[in-house]
């Protein structure tokens, strides 16, 4: 593969997305809007890769064979031991063949009835959690969902599926929270160590949990990917399984919550779209779907070309990359009608926002019980949610969520 490859030829120089920019990041679908029009797909000198900006180009991007996922350590080694291990072994990192042998192992994992064993514990934690927030919130007082209700949840739910004890439970969404910003571009040095130092805690912890699950296995996820083996007697190496428990934390964590935060803000600037669903529960599925589309939680996955590849009417050469922007895709109007309109009932519904191809987020099942349980425990037991104050938007603009979402409930009648 090439080292530094040379800028394509396409006239003045164009930066197309300022990621530092806080008018994109709190509202990028109208720059979008106007990329995705002149280019579907473009390159960006600032970012220096192609963007894909249409639906077809980013899915494409997500699902050809000539782009992977290119996993080069970070710089100085010692400096990022940890960190690098967890995406050294990582799904999300991996290509054919390492990838479907280390996919089939979790996925037999998984299927061991996992997420229907804990679909009714999800409900019932959704409804508690729900009625902590109504007594705190009685008289009027406001309250933040993100600490309170779309923080809590998620962590709750895949420490469950892990099976990590109740007194451990709160080290793990600190550690996510640190590891994730990671994923930013421009990070301060600060953040680079407190990732490092969250992803060595993190590991030590779990690999200390995994030799507990080899002497005494219970029925958690853990225990069953320490005894997984695949028809030819593989299995998973301790790595793998680190890390495989760590993505489920990090990406099933911070996609769950975002999709909470941003869904319920979109609801509450949407008040008919709101007053629908309390009037029909039965369209939670599709709007679940329809709120993932709306405001994606991920909003820029990258790629690298392995060899020359064609994606839409541009060459991606070789050692070059490219990102599919989810939230772009998800409003291509050559797709999705009305795409800036919020529609809860909408049905032909192929947004992008848990990926696509070989690399479609293997936790997607499991994100979809939490989610219809967190807006259907939210909007059934309440009789109004209010915004109490604007909401503060995180600066970053990859991962794209709330900082806060200080609400003012009342109780159903």
């Amino acid at each position: 593969m090439p080292g530094k490859v040379p800028r394509p030829i396409l006239g003045d120089v164009a930066v197309l997305l300022d990621l530092d920019d806080p008018e994109l990041v709190a509202d990028p679908y109208p720059v979008f809007a106007a990329r995705r029009a002149a280019h579907p797909i473009a390159w960006d000198d600032g970012l220096g890769m192609w963007l894909a900006f249409g639906h077809a180009q980013a899915n494409a991007v997500l699902r050809h064979r000539g782009l992977g996922r290119i996993w080069a350590d970070r710089l100085p080694l010692p400096a990022f031991e940890s960190f690098n291990l967890i995406h050294r072994n990582a799904l999300l990192e991996m290509e054919p063949p390492e990838h479907p042998r280390l996919r089939r192992l979790v996925a037999a994992a998984f299927a061991r009835g996992h997420i229907e064993r804990l679909r009714p514990w999800v409900e019932d934690l959704a409804a508690r959690l729900v009625a902590d927030l109504l007594e705190r919130a009685a008289g009027g007082r406001p309250v933040d969902l993100v600490p309170s209700y779309a923080d809590e949840l998620p962590v709750a739910v895949i420490a469950e599926l892990l099976g990590v004890p109740e007194s451990d439970r709160p080290l793990l969404r600190p550690w996510s929270n640190a590891i994730v910003k990671m994923y930013e571009y421009d990070r301060p040095v600060a953040v680079e160590s407190a990732a490092e130092i969250a992803a060595a805690e993190f590991v030590a912890y779990l690999r200390e949990l995994a030799a507990q699950r080899r002497t005494a296995p219970g029925e958690d996820l853990v225990s069953h990917l320490v005894s997984v083996r695949d028809a030819d007697g593989d299995r998973l190496t301790e790595d793998e399984l680190v890390t495989i428990c760590i993505l489920l934390l990090n990406a099933g964590h911070e996609a769950t919550v975002n999709v909470t935060c941003n869904g319920m803000l979109a609801l509450l600037r949407h008040p008919e779209e709101l007053t629908r669903l309390r009037a029909d529960p039965g369209l939670i599925p599709s709007a679940v779907e329809e709120l993932m589309r709306y405001d994606s939680p991920l909003q820029l996955f990258e790629r690298t070309a392995v060899r020359d590849v064609e994606i839409g009417d541009v060459t991606v050469r070789e050692g070059t990359k490219v990102a599919a922007l989810l939230g772009s895709a998800n409003r291509d109007p050559t797709v999705f009608s009305d795409p800036d309109r919020l529609d809860l009932g909408r049905t032909d519904n192929p947004h992008i926002s848990f990926g696509a191809g070989i690399h479609f987020c293997i936790g997607a099942p499991l994100a979809r019980v939490e989610l219809q349980a967190s807006f259907a425990a939210l909007l059934m037991n309440t009789a109004t949610i209010e915004l109490a104050d604007l909401p503060v938007r995180r600066p970053e603009f990859v991962i794209r969520g709330l900082v806060d979402l200080p609400v003012i409930l009342t109780p159903a009648e």
